[in-house]
């Protein structure tokens, strides 16, 4: 669309978003057992959530008072939650399903968290409803153990829907409910996020830094803004800088011209041996086999030429 202006002509330009989601889900089924079942303690650096299909399970966080779920209920259990799942009957079988999800959006985590997270979810409140839903889809689409492709893309749009609702329904309790953390809290874990991101993605900034320089920036003790941190968003900042450079180190080696041993640098690393090492755990693939599977996938062919598009 042009618009006049005099003599000159003005282009309408509308910009694209950035979308790097991070989506992860495993673990996820469903499952009928038997009277009298039960599973250990555990805990999981990621969300996990639980609907009864039949029967009553308990669900029993570490210090708190067991919560039954019957048919419907739901439960959004937070990443590093110490819990035990177990039939509420010692004889009387029990359906349920669950998944094991993380995503990338700090302040959704946030709410998430200090709103939806380790409390029973009634069957008819619009979250369990919600839950129920995506998790019924994503059985529908898994019955056929092709797990193919095109049916992996239609799990990743359920999850990324319900997400959506998930931010919808909880924004709009935001504005009824108490957070369980206060505001000078969120304030001080929205500052050190912010912190990690300037340090971690501007070049000019010095590559490499400890995080309790940070808090010593911010005039508060290293251990407080660790807690504080992971209070607000479910994450240990170690592994939220972990995570950023990461991201940093994918986007260096697919767009930028930069050698492995300048890509260390810009992260950060000691040296290259330790960013390849660090970089393999992180995505399975040392530096250089990152980069010829992204050349891989962006070439394109035709008649007349190849070449890699933008």
């Amino acid at each position: 669309m042009k618009l006049k202006r005099g003599m000159m002509t003005v282009q309408k330009f509308i910009s694209f978003p950035t979308i790097e989601s991070g989506l992860y889900m495993f673990g996820g089924h469903k499952h009928t057992v038997n009277g009298g079942w039960s599973f250990f303690e555990q805990r999981h650096q990621v969300f996990e959530v639980m609907v009864v299909v039949d029967g009553h399970q308990l669900t029993e966080i570490r210090d708190q008072s067991p919560m039954d779920l019957g048919p419907g209920d739901a439960i959004i259990i937070a990443p590093g939650t110490l819990h035990t799942n177990r039939n509420a009957s010692k004889t009387a079988s029990m359906t349920y399903m669950c998944l094991h999800f993380d995503f990338e959006d700090v302040q959704v985590r946030s709410q998430l968290i200090g709103l939806a997270t380790n409390k029973l979810i009634p069957a008819n409140s619009l979250l369990a409803i919600n839950s129920r839903e995506m998790l019924d889809g994503i059985v529908a689409l898994s019955q056929s153990h092709s797990h193919d492709f095109s049916t992996q893309v239609e799990v990743e749009i359920l999850l990324l829907k319900y997400l959506k609702q998930v931010n919808r329904i909880l924004s709009e309790e935001n504005n009824h409910k108490v957070m369980p953390f206060s505001n000078k809290e969120a304030k001080i874990g929205r500052d050190l996020l912010i912190a990690i991101e300037e340090r971690v993605n501007n070049d000019d900034e010095k590559p490499s830094f400890n995080f309790s320089d940070l808090c010593q920036e911010l005039g508060i003790s290293s251990g407080y803004g660790h807690r504080v941190f992971k209070k607000v968003y479910g994450v240990t900042p170690l592994r939220f800088i972990d995570r950023e450079k990461y991201r940093k180190a994918q986007r260096l080696l697919e767009y930028s011209g930069n050698s492995i041993e300048e890509v260390a640098y810009m992260i950060g690393a000691a040296n290259v041996s330790i960013f390849s090492k660090q970089f393999k755990k992180w995505s399975g693939y040392s530096p250089s086999e990152f980069r010829k599977q992204i050349l891989r996938k962006r070439s394109v062919k035709s008649k007349n030429k190849t070449g890699y598009f933008e």
